[in-house]
């Protein structure tokens, strides 16, 4: 039993953003100290968190929870037959999205929200390898 009436419950969903999360922002603020320059919210399938769109490549920041984080996700104990189909469906359109974006010649790059918070440097660096391949292709940086 949720310890929240409906109408509270609505409000604290209300609050969860979709963009420019915690996680979100300490990869762009990595990115963008590393000289990396990126486009936010870039018409493209499935909305990228960041998109480099003269190099074709897309960065999305999964959260633990609504992605489903084999390491880090915990299903809710009210309304789990929801939770889990909804998380389910969260992970089936992210894959449908990344083939989308592979098929129109994006590269796909998905970060976790824990290794975000661990090692945005790290990240950073990926994702500026991952530019350098991509100029190497042909695509500019």
């Amino acid at each position: 039993m949720d310890v929240l009436n409906p109408r509270q419950r609505s409000y604290c969903m209300s609050q969860i953003r979709d963009r420019d999360t915690k996680p979100e922002m300490m990869l762009r603020k990595a990115l963008w100290s590393a000289g990396l320059r990126y486009r936010l919210r870039h018409k493209v399938t499935g909305r990228p968190d960041i998109a480099f769109p003269g190099s074709r490549v897309a960065v999305f920041c999964d959260g633990c929870f609504w992605h489903g984080c084999p390491d880090h996700s915990v299903s809710p104990k009210t309304n789990s037959s929801f939770w889990k189909a909804k998380i389910g469906k969260n992970r089936a359109r992210d894959e449908r999205v990344a083939a989308a974006l592979r098929d129109e010649g994006w590269t796909v790059i998905r970060f976790w929200e824990h290794d975000i918070k661990s090692h945005p440097g790290k990240l950073a660096d990926h994702v500026k390898r991952t530019l350098r391949k991509a100029a190497r292709r042909g695509r500019k940086p």
